[in-house]
């Protein structure tokens, strides 16, 4: 079989990778029909992730992301029946009547000049309670009030504690929970698996040393550390046992230690893999936990990929964290399998014309979510999800 140049130097230098991981007899595979190449896994612990590649690239520079836009204050997320001083003056606009606060609800409005994306996963902090966003969309420039489907992912606190929204954690749901508010849509499964995830969170953190979750003292029980205070580690398992919210738990130091010590080598792996291959688009990843593939995201351009890496590895970190069950292998061929397989047998189209296209896919035993942008100068998919059902 005739290979290309770029062909061979890929799959030598894809090869290396595998055999300094331990994974040595993995090759990287041909090019999926979507035009997207998996790449040789990079493993640490229970969780792998397979880089992909495209041929394909798009220029994704216009539009900006929720992180973005609330940093700036040009992106403004509030309670329903909360939209005072959210606006900069605009010609008049047609208002729809809005009342108190409601749980599946919130407001958003972008004053700036470009167009926002918004993922499902993200999380916002603040209101009466936090709140994830239920579905990928694109908000136009300089919008009017648009209503947001959100879950709640703080159950319990009905309290306003700032009047706008935050993003400062950058908090993306990791895949077990985004998978309900995506593919269920169901508040109640929202809550059952936050409150699932804290709780594996608390079995981590009790199974860790007190030094590998950056606590001091003799450990859980201990009411201070040799006359020097409250024994910190003590004090953050109570902090993440006491509190309903899935951004507080993930924020949780003990937590972040924990969850920092898969992303930190993960992160160096995937730099050094992207660095060989810097001719190729990175453009998303396929995750498996424990040998099990579970999720998959896909982006418009490895710029897109990068502004959103880090809270998506953060994720797909604290679900290694939190999945039970043994450990397992997965091959670059099932990889491959599972973001070859598009066939679907049933699908719902949710758009706004002239402005984004959302395409849900029903598969056997997948999910999938497609959002393609439909504007004038950027009419192209910009990002793709698939869960393993």
């Amino acid at each position: 079989m005739k290979h290309s140049i770029l062909a061979i130097l890929v799959v030598l230098v894809c090869g290396l990778i595998v055999m300094a991981a331990g994974n040595a007899g993995d090759q990287s595979l041909p090019a999926t029909a979507n035009d997207y190449k998996i790449l040789a896994p990079i493993t640490h612990g229970d969780l792998t992730i397979f880089p992909v590649v495209s041929d394909k690239t798009h220029d994704t520079s216009n539009f900006i992301t929720l992180d973005e836009g609330i940093r700036s204050g040009d992106v403004v997320v509030t309670e329903v029946g909360n939209l005072h001083s959210t606006m900069r003056r605009r010609p008049p606009y047609q208002v729809r009547p809005y009342s108190g606060a409601e749980v599946n609800r919130l407001v958003l409005v972008n004053n700036s000049k470009h167009p926002l994306i918004l993922l499902a996963g993200e999380v916002v902090t603040g209101g009466k309670q936090d709140r994830v966003v239920g579905k990928d969309r694109i908000v136009p420039a300089e919008s009017d009030p648009v209503d947001l489907s959100v879950f709640c992912v703080e159950h319990g606190r009905w309290t306003e504690t700032s009047a706008k929204f935050d993003t400062h954690a950058s908090v993306m749901l990791q895949p077990s929970v985004r998978k309900q508010a995506m593919a269920e849509q169901d508040q109640q499964k929202v809550w059952d698996a936050v409150g699932n995830s804290r709780a594996q969170m608390s079995s981590a953190v009790v199974a860790a040393p007190p030094a590998a979750v950056g606590g001091g003292g003799s450990g859980v029980g201990s009411g201070s550390g040799a006359g020097l205070g409250p024994d910190p580690y003590a004090m953050r398992l109570r902090e993440l046992d006491s509190t309903t919210s899935y951004a507080k738990a993930r924020e949780n130091k003990a937590v972040q230690a924990q969850v920092d010590s898969i992303v930190e080598p993960m992160q160096k792996s995937y730099e050094s893999v992207i660095k060989q291959l810097r001719n190729q688009n990175a453009v998303g990843v396929v995750v498996a936990v424990k040998g099990h593939i579970v999720w998959a995201d896909m982006f418009a351009s490895s710029a897109l990929l990068a502004k959103y890496w880090p809270k998506l590895l953060d994720s797909y970190a604290t679900e290694a964290l939190t999945m039970p069950g043994a450990r397992g292998d997965v091959s670059i061929k099932e990889a491959q399998e599972f973001l070859e397989n598009w066939q679907a047998k049933h699908e719902v189209v949710d758009s706004e014309p002239g402005l984004y296209r959302q395409r849900e896919l029903v598969g056997y035993k997948f999910k999938a979510f497609q959002l393609t942008s439909l504007l004038a100068k950027a009419a192209f998919d910009l990002h793709l999800s698939k869960m393993a059902d």
